[in-house]
């Protein structure tokens, strides 16, 4: 049997299959930071974030976590999560670096609960350092992903989406990880601030496969401050060289990083 259609159908077809493509398509922006911007600043930052990036452990550099017992205040004001936990460096592994991974699998599953996040909730584990992975590094990582798994959530990685430069080759930190994963399901939370890809400090939300790691859930684009080394070319940064929401005062220094993601809650962090 054929089916005839007139125009006017045509038109109401096409129009469906366009808004069924972007629905389908639809990413959210996102911001992450390594202090927690204050109870006061939360209204303001969701006008333009869906989610928030959430620290379990001292972020890199820091001696305390301003973000300890925050998780009910932010979802109140409407976000959803990236929780993170921050990994040992190469030289934090020398000794027993499986061992280390198993630990702090086990240690950021607990904060996890403790901090009230939901069970098969994603955590990204924060692999700072790029290249290819040495030895110690995976075996790091994979010990604290099985951990993280056997507690009862799943297990993501945040790491560098920018090809590092070999003797004869180059290496993408994320595509090292996954290609020596053994079948592990894990999440990809890369970075690749670079103009290009990135559009720099611009409060837009491209794909995440965009920052060049097709596979990637989550691709943050802009880092404050500006990376000299790799963001040379984004012109859009304030001019002290960090990223500022609209809506916030540069005096305030309450800069951001910017991620964007197929989900307004990436680690699936909210309870309902």
């Amino acid at each position: 049997m054929s089916i005839v259609r007139s125009s006017g159908c045509l038109c109401v077809y096409a129009l469906l299959c366009l808004l069924s493509t972007r629905y389908l398509s639809q990413n959210y922006l996102g911001f992450d930071r390594n202090q927690y911007p204050g109870d006061q600043n939360l209204n303001v930052l969701r006008q333009t974030f869906s989610y928030t990036g959430y620290w379990l452990n001292n972020p890199p550099g820091e001696s305390t976590n301003t973000w300890v017992g925050k998780r009910a205040v932010l979802q109140s004001a409407g976000f959803g999560f990236l929780v993170l936990f921050n990994g040992k460096l190469y030289k934090q592994l020398k000794h027993n670096a499986a061992q280390l991974g198993n630990s702090d699998g086990k240690t950021a599953a607990a904060s996890a609960l403790r901090e009230g996040f939901p069970e098969r909730a994603i955590i990204f584990l924060d692999v700072e350092e790029g290249g290819r992975m040495l030895p110690e590094q995976k075996a790091y990582i994979y010990s604290w992903v099985d951990a993280v798994k056997a507690a009862g959530f799943r297990a993501g990685v945040y790491c560098s989406g920018i090809p590092a430069k070999e003797e004869k080759a180059s290496v993408v930190t994320a595509e090292d990880i996954r290609e020596n994963a053994l079948g592990r399901d894990i999440s990809f939370w890369v970075t690749n601030d670079g103009c290009p890809p990135s559009p720099g400090c611009a409060f837009v939300t491209p794909a995440p496969s965009r920052g060049g790691v097709a596979f990637a859930n989550v691709w943050q684009f802009a880092q404050s401050p500006r990376r000299k080394d790799f963001a040379a070319q984004c012109r859009n940064y304030h001019p002290d060289g960090n990223c500022y929401p609209p809506g916030v005062d540069p005096a305030s220094h309450l800069h951001v990083d910017l991620n964007t993601a197929s989900s307004a809650d990436p680690s699936q962090g909210r309870s309902e």
